[in-house]
């Protein structure tokens, strides 16, 4: 199977799947762990229509609620998972993350862009269309974590706060971490103002700058959140190793993946999804 879609180059980092009609995409570097069940959504495969045909797992953005309920319970099932264990967040670009617990199953946090758990079953949700997905697997203390991290999140260095509250929360090693960048907005195609820069500048290293941005002609900026991500996580002491870098692009990719910058505010949603295996 192969959705068409434009990677930045050849390198196997994810890998497409396709369950029940869904097409998903997966990292091996996780899968490898052999304790959860992760994936990121695609826009092919669900029930809406218009703006946001097919899969839009958001409901926030305007679709038919019936469709977006389907639409979850067509993710649900391509990855072995209860439509109840769905656990989400209401993402308003913080640097907050829950803490998950047994009784938190299947409800929704607000004001919050990052969830960990050690629950068993219970599937951790974000929400995407252009800002960076961050994965997180203790495979020794079996805990897990789930970030949205837009250059807000980056500049505060969602990563690092995620890893934070794991280490707290669960005794994690950031040593142990197993890590993914997932599937967002590329260098090329996300240009930025001086005012981002700035802050940019304040939250990373001179040495850095070079690798995270470039000033145009035009007075604009190229940002890399992929670089600055990877940044922030071997910051938290993620071996480089074991940190997986995404090589694709939504805005590259509109007609399979939601992008913001490409489509606007009448779009839907893509989702990651991260679960321990019972």
């Amino acid at each position: 199977m192969s959705l068409g879609l434009i990677y930045k180059n050849q390198e196997t980092i994810l890998e497409e799947r396709e369950t029940y009609g869904v097409p998903y995409l997966v990292y091996p570097l996780l899968e490898e762990t052999g304790i959860v069940t992760h994936a990121f959504s695609t826009r092919l495969g669900g029930v809406s229509k218009g703006p946001w045909a097919t899969m839009n797992l958001s409901g926030t953005r305007g679709d038919d609620p019936e469709a977006v309920e389907e639409n979850k319970r067509r993710m649900a099932r391509a990855l072995g998972v209860r439509v109840g264990d769905l656990t989400y967040t209401h993402q308003t670009h913080t640097t907050n993350v829950a803490v998950v617990r047994e009784a938190d199953r299947g409800t929704r946090f607000m004001e919050t862009d990052g969830m960990v758990t050690n629950v068993p079953g219970l599937c951790l949700v974000t929400f995407y269309a252009d800002c960076v997905p961050l994965y997180f697997v203790d495979p020794v203390h079996k805990a897990i974590g789930l970030s949205h991290s837009g250059w807000r999140g980056t500049v505060g260095k969602m990563g690092k706060v995620t890893v934070e509250k794991m280490k707290k929360t669960f005794g994690t090693d950031p040593k142990d971490l197993v890590a993914a960048i997932g599937p967002s907005i590329c260098q090329d195609c996300y240009e930025v103002s001086g005012d981002v820069i700035e802050e940019f500048k304040k939250a990373f290293p001179g040495e850095l700058w070079d690798q995270l941005f470039y000033e145009k002609d035009n007075g604009k900026y190229q940002l890399d959140l992929w670089a600055a991500n990877k940044a922030v996580l071997l910051e938290a002491g993620i071996p480089e190793e074991q940190i997986a870098v995404t090589n694709l692009c939504t805005h590259c990719n509109p007609d399979i993946l939601f992008s913001h910058r490409a489509q606007g505010d009448r779009r839907g949603n893509l989702s990651a999804f991260l679960a321990l295996k019972e």
